[in-house]
């Protein structure tokens, strides 16, 4: 079940709210919590048992690390919560490529492939580690308390709205509200506002890029029409997709009186690699910052230990995104070296690139980027880099002509369209009519209408960071 879905949109929701509204207010976090534990439990109740049990292991663990007083013996206990949470993701995540890399090699050496069936990944697994981890080393800290209450912990860790795709919430962020929370028409109204907007961003642009994007990332042979497109259109893609995703968690939460930050702030407007991730995937690009970078020495142990820090952390957040291929790992490097690069060129202070020209080269960077993050393969990647350059055709291939339609260009332009508008948008409605407004504010519950006919009319396809 997905956000993006009739069961979803019709079933579950209308009945969670209808029950949430009428508990008590002290029986809102249980009914949260089973509703959690419903949803996910609806593609697997098998994988819900290893939700549950995480959310035991740490809720226990944590609270005899507060009460710990040797402080060696509260840093191997964090250790060792640590190494079972990343152990349970490694098994699930990575225990695949690893295998089909050493049956390569045993071939490419002559001997026999180890015989294996593939561990399913599950969903959110990834997202629901990460934040396991910020709330154990957070209590180490002696930033926050280790929650008594199981029920509340657990629908931290389990809430719904966000524990599929994030964004990845702090236990701080949310503590209050876990005690007390308005529930009013104001939150409830806004956080549906925002929720709409999301799916209208998901069902919209992203879901009908995603043909165009399958067609153009299997050709072969792509010419230079192709590959730009299949760059674009998938770049648009993923962030309507996971931006989309983010806007409707934090609707939903905000709908039940709790607020989560921002996850994305227009990052196809950035000005520089630094500021494309101070605006993306906010929650995880600041997970790394404290809970990887600092604790490496982030960049108090001079400037060769700072690029090394930057190098391994976005190594780690490109291997955190994948587990099918090596390709992920790529695109970590592929950042790590960027802002390695930007902080060489701002140290040496030689001249200030133009803001204009600044940004063309980020978002240039960031969407060829993209494309060895969303191939299948690495040959695929260098398949489709080489048609960038011209090296293969210049023509539109037969296949993206009968795959390209009016939606999908209506798409593009929207995308493109919605990724510049936020730079003139205070100067617009400073100029625009009440009349004129009123109808821009009303604008959701259009795209909204617009988005359930496309979602009753056509399959529905998954997140794409569910993969992750």
């Amino acid at each position: 079940m997905i956000f993006s879905s009739i069961e979803f949109l019709a079933l579950f929701l209308p009945i969670f709210l209808a029950i949430y509204t009428l508990a008590p207010v002290r029986a809102r976090n249980t009914v949260l919590l089973v509703a959690s534990w419903i949803f996910y439990g609806w593609w697997s109740p098998t994988y819900l048992l290893l939700l549950v049990g995480i959310t035991v292991v740490v809720w226990a663990g944590a609270l005899i690390m507060d009460r710990l007083s040797s402080a060696t013996g509260r840093k191997w206990l964090l250790a060792v919560l640590i190494a079972c949470n990343a152990s349970i993701l490694f098994w699930f995540k990575y225990i695949n490529m690893l295998v089909e890399t050493l049956n390569d090699w045993l071939v490419f050496g002559g001997g026999m492939p180890i015989s294996w069936q593939k561990v399913i990944l599950p969903i959110g697994l990834s997202f629901v580690v990460l934040q396991a981890i910020s709330y154990l080393v957070d209590v180490y800290r002696r930033e926050v308390r280790a929650q008594v209450n199981f029920i509340w912990f657990a629908a931290y860790i389990s809430m719904f709205g966000q524990l599929i795709a994030g964004p990845i919430i702090r236990y701080e962020w949310v503590e209050r509200a876990l005690a007390e929370r308005p529930y009013d028409w104001e939150n409830f109204a806004q956080g549906a506002r925002r929720f709409m907007i999301g799916l209208s961003m998901k069902v919209i642009i992203a879901d009908t890029l995603s043909p165009l994007v399958e067609v153009t990332y299997g050709l072969a042979h792509p010419s230079f029409t192709d590959a730009w497109l299949a760059c674009i259109s998938y770049s648009l893609q993923l962030f309507f997709d996971f931006a989309g995703y983010s806007a409707m968690a934090i609707g939903l939460g905000q709908m039940l009186g709790f607020h989560f930050p921002e996850n994305f702030n227009h990052p196809y407007l950035a000005k520089s690699i630094q500021d494309f991730w101070r605006r993306w995937h906010i929650s995880l690009s600041t997970w790394i910052r404290d809970y990887l970078y600092i604790p490496l020495g982030g960049n108090r142990k001079g400037q060769v230990r700072t690029y090394v820090n930057l190098l391994l952390t976005m190594a780690i957040a490109g291997l955190w995104h994948g587990s099918d291929n090596w390709n992920f790992l790529i695109w970590g490097l592929m950042h790590g070296f960027a802002l390695v690069i930007a902080r060489i060129w701002n140290s040496l202070t030689l001249f200030a690139i133009p803001g204009l020209i600044s940004r063309i080269a980020t978002i240039l960077f960031v969407c060829m980027a993209w494309v060895v993050f969303r191939a299948s393969d690495l040959p695929t990647a260098i398949s489709i880099y080489k048609g960038q350059l011209g090296l293969n055709s210049w023509q539109a291939s037969e296949q993206v002509l009968v795959a390209l339609q009016s939606p999908h260009l209506a798409a593009i332009a929207l995308g493109v369209l919605c990724t510049v508008l936020p730079a003139m948008r205070a100067s617009v409605r400073t100029h625009m009519p009440d009349a004129l407004l009123k109808i821009a504010d009303l604008w959701p519950v259009a795209t909204f209408v617009l988005a359930l006919g496309l979602i009753s009319s056509r399959k529905a396809v998954p997140f794409l960071y569910f993969q992750f």
